[in-house]
Parts: C-alpha cells; structure tokens; sequence
C-alpha cells in the first residue's frame, strides 16, 4: 500500500479546504490508541520478554484445546462448558486490566490474581462435580457450599464482562436481576437458575460458542495472517480505484470483504480505516464523511455473507434454518446496504468533482492472478458448511488447516520472489512462519474471550426473562401499544434493538436480540427468519447509531472529524439498514421466503437495486445535479416504492424514479450548455 500513500491527485476545491491538509493520521500507536479508547478488546495489559511468551503459549494451548473440544470431545457438556468458560476466566483476567490508562508492563495486582483463580475454580469445582450437580438438584440449592460457588461464578463472569465488554450488557443484566429479584424470587433459586442449569451461563449461547463460535475465530485470526486482507484491499483496488472518488469505493468493497469475518464493527474501522480514511481525506472528501464510509462499510461487515461475523451460525442455531439457507437469505439485503453505501459515495465524488487514483498507483490484475490461492480457506468453508455432511466446527478445523497450507505456500513463494530479486525477504512478505502461527492461536484465542464472556452474559439475560416470564409481558406490552398496527409493534422492536445492541458485540448482541426481542416479531406476525434478520440488522446499527456509534466515533478519530457529525453521517449513509428490514418483516420476498418462481426472484433483485439508487440519490441530494427538495421526496417516494415487493409498486415506483432522472438530466444539459455559452 505504499504506492497508495503516495497519491497526490488532489482537486482544487479539495486543496482550498484546510481540513484536507492535514490528511497522515500518525503511528502504529496513534491506531492502537484509538483501539483502546473505542474497542475494550484492545485495553488489555502489556506482556513483554519472557510473561509474554509464557501467556502466548498458554493462549494458544487453550486454542487447539477449543478446537480438539469442539470437533472430537464427546464428554459430558456441562463438564465441557465449565472447563470453557474457566479457562475463559483464567486467560481474560491475565488479559485485561481493571480499568483504562496505561497499565504497568508485566505486571498483575493480587487482588486480580485473587478474583481470576477464585473465579475460575467455582466453574472448574462445578466440572469436577458435574454429575452430583445433576443427579442431586434439589440438594443443590440447599446447600451453601454449592450456592457460593454459583455466586462467585456469576461476579466474576459480570467482571470480566465490564473489563473487556463493557457497561451497557452489564447495566441491562443488573436491571433484569434487579427485577427478577423483586418478583419474589429468592438469591437461592436465582443462583440456581442462573449457574446450575442450561436456562443461564450455560445456555444456548455459550454453548454455541463452545461448539463453533471459538474454532471460528481461530479460523479468522489464520485467514487474516494468511495475507488475504492485503488481498481484498488489493482487489478493490483493481476494481474501482481508478474511478472517481476511487478511495472511498476501495474503502467500501474492502471493509465489506474483510468485515465478513471480524466480529467487531470497531476493530474493522481501525484497522482498514488508518489507510482508507487518510486516502478518502486527501482525495477531497470531508472528514466526517471519510469517517463515516469506513464505519458504515465495516460495520456492514457483520452483515455480509457467508460469515456475517458468526452470526450467521448463531441464526442458524436458533431459527432450526441449515447454515446454507441463512447464508443465501442475506445475500440479496447485504448487497442493498452496500449497493446505498456505494452509490452515496459515487455521487459525493461526482458532486465535488473528485478523481480517482492514477493507474500507475494500483496494484496489477496480474499480482492479483497469482495471488488467488489466498482465498482458498474460505472457499475451503463454503464448501464445506454448504454440503451439510460435516459439522461446522470440523469444517472451521479443516478451513484452518487450509489457512496453514496457504501461508506455507506464501512463505515459500515471497522466498522465491526475494532470491530473484537479491533482496531481503520483509517481514509482512515471509508468509507464516512458527512465530505467526503461535501468534495466530493465541489472538485466536483471546479473541474467543471477549465473545464467549458475551455470551455467558447474554445467557444471564436470557435466564432471567425466562425465569420472570419476562418475554411474555414485553409481548403483551408491545402488542397493546401498537394496538394490532404490525408496524407499530417494529419501530418499538426497533428501539430496544439499538438500545439494547449500543457497545455490544456482534455475537453477543445477536444472542440478546434473539432471547428478547425476535419472539415478540414472531408472535405479532413476522415470520421466524424474518424476525430473526429484523433484530439482528438494528442490534448491529447500533455501532453507527449515535448517541453510542462506536465504530463511527473511531472513524472520527482517525479523519480528526466532529464524532457526533461523523455519526449521523454514517447513519445516512448506512439508510438501507434501517429501510430493508422493514420491508422483509412485512414481506419475506427480500430473503426468498414464499417466492413463486425465479422471475419474481429477479424482480425482487432489480426493483430493490434501483429502489436504493434512489434514496442514496434522494439523501445525498444529487445526480446529474443538485436535486431541488421536491424532486428528492418524490424520488424517495419512489425509491421506497421499488424496495417494497409488489408489481404494483414497483411499477409505480419506477415511473417516478425515472421521471426525476430524466428532468435532472435535461436540466442538466441545459445548465451545462449555459456555462459553455
């Protein structure tokens, strides 16, 4: 990417604007700062020399431990789930401190070391005396031997969860217990509930995580040192970097690509973002709009098939849908959001004239060629997951071995390359060697902590509404608000979505959505995988949904931008987010749901693609020029007109659409011929 930095096609309205000056974000460390102060995952102690060393290893051992666990132990699963989530304990205390700053190098203070074994040995005891636990139930809550160990096993779970988490699963935990506790149960029946049976901790989503989620993240740390993110980022810029506005769109098709496996909105904008953002900066494009494509395109990421940051098993899990079905689903509202986000950039671009980046700047198609075996873990996994004769978490095993190949093959193909050309092999270029492969399981596995303890919270929420008979209250209370208006009852489903998903993981958030949320979609009329999609798309637009957009306040760090503009920029720019799930609630033919044939299937396709041309058109405010306020409602009326399945609809959606273009195109020309006169 160095060619890239170099870039310095920059318009003359782009060099008068002092905001485009200043374009270089800084260091390594300037990057990490913004991780630490945006994503906790990233706020974790600093090991160095001999600590670190150790810590890795033991990292890694708890990593092909997930894998050997999920794809071969056949143990008893409570016995298996306590071991998880104990480890999990073991390595987040080692990993994340008390709180924020800048933690001593090497150093873990007793009280921490106390809180992290006493911790991990309530879920170890807890294996050791697995069976007891479920032959002697009712002895269980007598006993208090049994009922501390429960309570010290959920304090520092919810620890651990502010550490590396945050506050906001926490703060909607605490209050479910707090209402859980005024129903009249007793902290006994709570504790039992909520440590000793699989309707808490040890629920749906920790299980999963034990299952598949963790060997999937595994699979993600490999691909990413396989060199395939340099791939994607290399792709789009073959693609599209010689258009106009290129940076932008390079942005949005590599954050796309790449987010697909991350499960954080944040680390995504991060990590792309220190090299799209300043390119996008110095092209022309305003701060709090560079900001804002970086993090509408990477927390689109989560959304992108056929990974969707894991969510896609998740759904898979809880809807009873095969893997393969779920993928196809989101296929067609995936591309909308992207298409709106292209489209908006393509017209920013055009609206200020920019240019995009010379092709002696881009990478070659030919490199790319050569290159293409990089995608062989993830086609190794489509395939895989998609044949429905193997598990999941064994074909995450094999994709993983196939990551390995593919970074050998690397290594001895930038080995070649270097001895042609008498030069030094770099250290980004030699492949995996045995310290990147260590490197691997171990972030591997540290990425795992973040979500599994995720998990182990959302299962606390999940026990608690049930335990209250929660869920059925919100039913009632969402039904009798929206007074059997469907559409009522989805901006209320809505808002507890974004409130609910706001500094949540994507896993995690799902998990939340899918216990709280989905059902009452489900029980109003929404059909079951509809529902699903529903709550998981605005759990996800919570990361770019001020007052909390995360992912949008880290991009505004790193364009130096307003945040708060950046955020609501995003929230433009992301509008297919809040628009498509409206339309496959009420009608499912968006995810290919009760579709009669293959020709409604391409009407469905082509009217959704123009419908969303039209409201990026209608929000940005212009096409061939800038588009009077009248001409936007009416093409957002009828772009919204497309988006909606029906013959009806689309043709008078269509209509409008093409009547605006065509007077803005003639006013246009007649504006041009003007000037020229």
């Amino acid at each position: 990417m160095s060619d890239l930095k170099k870039e310095k096609n920059i318009p003359p309205e782009a060099a008068a604007a002092p905001e485009t000056v200043d374009v270089s974000y800084g260091t390594a460390a300037d990057v990490e700062a913004v991780m630490r102060k945006y994503d906790r995952e990233s706020n974790t102690r600093i090991w160095e020399g001999v600590p670190k060393y150790v810590i890795s290893v033991i990292m890694a051992l708890f990593a092909v431990y997930c894998i050997v666990d999920a794809v071969w132990l056949t143990t008893l699963p409570e016995r298996r789930y306590c071991i998880f989530l104990g480890m999990i304990i073991l390595l987040g205390f080692l990993t994340y401190p008390a709180r924020k700053g800048h933690p001593r190098v090497n150093y873990i203070p007793w009280y921490d070391v106390i809180i992290m074994v006493v911790g991990a040995g309530a879920y170890f005891y807890y294996a050791l005396n697995a069976m007891e636990v479920i032959r002697l139930s009712a002895r269980v809550m007598n006993d208090p031997v049994y009922m501390a160990v429960g309570l010290i096993g959920i304090l520092a779970l919810a620890e651990l969860c502010r550490r590396c988490v945050g506050l906001p699963i926490l703060c909607v935990a605490g209050a479910l217990l707090v209402y859980t506790f005024s129903t009249g149960l007793t902290p006994v029946h709570v504790i039992r509930t909520l440590f000793y049976t699989t309707n808490g901790i040890f629920s749906a989503p920790i299980q999963v995580c034990v299952k598949f989620i963790a060997v999937f993240i595994i699979f993600g740390a490999f691909l990413e040192r396989s060199g395939v993110a340099d791939f994607f980022i290399k792709f789009a810029n073959c693609a599209v970097g010689r258009f106009s506005g290129g940076p932008a769109k390079v942005a949005v098709i590599a954050s796309a690509l790449e987010g697909m496996a991350s499960g954080s909105s944040v680390a995504n904008t991060v990590g792309s973002g220190s090299i799209t953002i300043p390119m996008m900066k110095r092209m022309g494009y305003k701060g709090e709009f560079a900001g804002a494509v970086e993090a509408a395109a990477s927390t689109g990421g989560q959304i992108m098939p056929p990974i969707m940051g894991a969510a896609a098993f998740l759904m898979a899990e809880f809807t009873g849908e095969p893997y393969g079905t779920i993928a196809v689903r989101a296929i067609l509202p995936a591309v909308l959001y992207f298409t709106g986000i292209f489209i908006a950039v393509h017209l920013e671009a055009k609206k200020l004239g920019l240019r995009g980046i010379p092709r002696n700047e881009l990478p070659r198609a030919r490199s790319l060629v050569r290159d293409i075996y990089l995608l062989a873990p993830l086609i190794a996994l489509i395939y895989l997951v998609g044949t429905n004769t193997y598990t999941m978490a064994y074909s995450a095993a094999i994709s993983i071995l196939v990551a390995i190949a593919v970074g050998v093959v690397s290594r001895v193909i930038a080995h070649a390359d270097a001895k042609k050309e008498h030069r030094r092999v770099t250290q980004e270029d030699q492949g995996l060697t045995p310290l990147k492969f260590l490197d691997a399981l171990a972030n591997g596995a540290q990425g795992s902590i973040t979500v599994a303890v995720a998990c182990g919270v959302a299962g606390v929420i999940s026990g608690c509404i049930t335990v209250t008979g929660l869920a059925s209250k919100m039913l009632g209370a969402i039904v009798s608000l929206a007074n059997g208006n469907i559409m009522i009852a989805l901006v209320l489903t809505m808002l507890c979505c974004i409130v609910l998903g706001m500094g949540v993981p994507t896993t995690a958030n799902y998990c939340i959505m899918a216990a709280t949320c989905a059902p009452i979609l489900v029980a109003v009329g929404v059909n079951t995988v509809a529902a699903h999609f529903f709550v998981f798309y605005f759990g996800i637009v919570a990361d770019i949904t001020p007052p909390v957009a995360l992912a949008a306040y880290a991009g505004s760090a790193i364009a130096k931008s307003n945040p708060m503009k950046t955020g609501i920029t995003a929230t433009k720019l992301a509008i297919a987010a809040f628009i498509v799930p409206y339309i496959f609630a009420l009608g499912p033919q968006m995810l290919f749901i009760d579709v009669s044939s293959a020709l409604e299937v391409v009407q469905i396709c082509i009217s959704a693609l123009l419908g969303i041309f039209a409201i990026a058109a209608a929000l940005n405010g212009y096409i061939f020029r800038r588009i009077p306020v009248i001409f936007r409602l009416i093409l957002a009326a009828g772009g919204l007109g497309m988006l909606v399945p029906g013959l009806l609809t689309d043709i008078v959606g269509l209509a409008l659409v093409a009547a605006i273009c065509v007077l803005e195109y003639f006013a246009a020309k007649r504006e041009k011929n003007a000037a020229a006169a």
